[in-house]
């Protein structure tokens, strides 16, 4: 079975380093980008992409404004994105399923529960 595919949109290098050692740890295979802009160029190519986390609060463009663009690509339609943030407060989560997201998961990030969202999308 291959790797499962996962890009990390994150503006803070230290949380891509932490995420992609985490995560390749557990047999995935990371791709990141340290913007939405670039992110968005990466996924209007034939890139292979099983799921998307994207950290909510970034400059320029946040996960708020990027998710819809990426759901509106129609290659990434049907591609799961999971909502990382830091601002774990009641009706966020709800927030990030408006903006199109699959799921939500809170920064400290629960590795086990990343690894189960990840592992069933």
């Amino acid at each position: 079975m291959d790797k499962k595919r996962v890009l990390i949109i994150d503006d803070d290098p230290r949380n891509i380093f932490a995420l992609k050692a985490t995560l390749q740890a557990k047999s995935f295979y990371c791709i990141a980008c340290s913007s939405a802009p670039e992110a968005l160029e990466l996924l209007q190519t034939d890139e292979v992409i099983d799921a998307i986390l994207i950290d909510m609060m970034m400059p320029d463009m946040d996960g708020y404004e990027a998710i819809p663009r990426i759901k509106k690509l129609n290659n990434r339609a049907s591609t799961p994105i999971f909502a990382v943030t830091a601002q774990a407060m009641l009706g966020d989560r709800e927030k990030c399923l408006r903006a199109g997201a699959t799921d939500y998961i809170a920064k400290p990030i629960d590795v086990d529960r990343l690894v189960l969202l990840l592992s069933n999308s």
